[in-house]
């Protein structure tokens, strides 16, 4: 046994590890990794490969969605007393892995929480996308099956946010065609091999995209970034003497000018006329 001349104090450390280039593993990931007493792992080789490059061979315990559930209770004991990293297969750990949950319990027993933060997918295609970065949602991976994935994408059809989310190689088109089947044909980028020798980011359409990839499903890891929906078209005077009608059933001329000035973004003293002649006339 592998005497810790430095040890760690006792608690969880959430470690991110490289998504592809070794040389992306910071110094202080390096360190912590080095002197953990256990490392939860998703897959025992691949982490073992990284605790090689950093000269290091540390004790690890397999923790991933398949055993999460068994494996928790007895590592959140041993923060107690033990000093426990968590990584992924690559990048940052709970994008998109059942780490959340060990984080929670980890808190709830009182145990100390620590991040090393570093690469994650996501992040960096949002750097590649050359798409809005102001505001953006993380939506994992889509559901494979058709429907359900129609489901999923319309619910975030209205939000004025680029999209990011996880894709295989082999889904990729048909992925990108419910895409702009959903969203319509927005600007998007489909960025692969992240930090590696044949890194890429190819951009265009929804649907250019669809039909590049419909039959030629690219190797290595994916990351898909949509843009946000453009600016709504302005009202129509149809849309809002709808708008009026409806609200006059309801509301006094006054009430319904303003509610529908609100909603539809339109002058109110021009509403306000307009409901005034609709309430006269009818």
């Amino acid at each position: 046994m592998t005497v810790i001349v430095n040890p760690l104090d006792p608690g969880l450390y959430i470690v991110a590890t490289p998504i592809g280039n070794l040389g992306d593993l910071s110094p202080r990931a390096a360190d912590i990794l080095s002197r953990a007493d256990v490392i939860a792992v998703e897959d025992s080789r691949v982490t073992a490969g990284l605790l090689r490059h950093v000269g290091s061979k540390r004790p690890m315990v397999p923790y991933h969605d398949h055993n999460a559930e068994g494996v928790r209770p007895g590592l959140v004991a041993r923060m107690a007393h033990e000093a426990v990293a968590l990584v992924s297969d690559a990048g940052t750990p709970l994008i998109s892995d059942p780490g959340f949950k060990l984080v929670r319990d980890a808190r709830i027993a009182g145990h100390t929480v620590v991040t090393i933060p570093g690469p994650c997918a996501a992040v960096a295609a949002l750097t590649l996308a050359g798409l809005p970065t102001d505001r953006f949602l993380y939506l994992g991976f889509l559901p494979p099956k058709e429907k359900a994935r129609a489901e999923a994408i319309a619910e975030v059809s209205a939000v004025r946010a680029t999209l990011v989310l996880y894709e295989s190689g082999p889904r990729l088109g048909a992925c990108l065609a419910a895409l702009a089947a959903g969203l319509g044909d927005r600007e998007a980028a489909v960025t692969r091999e992240i930090t590696k020798r044949f890194e890429e980011a190819v951009t265009g359409s929804l649907t250019m995209l669809a039909a590049r990839y419909a039959d030629a499903p690219p190797k290595g890891e994916i990351v898909v970034v949509v843009a946000p929906p453009g600016e709504a078209a302005p009202a129509s005077e149809a849309d809002a003497d709808a708008a009026l009608a409806e609200a006059l059933t309801r509301l006094t001329v006054s009430q319904a000018a303003g509610e529908v000035a609100k909603a539809l973004g339109l002058n109110r003293k021009l509403l306000y006329a307009r409901a005034l002649a609709m309430k006269t006339k009818g």
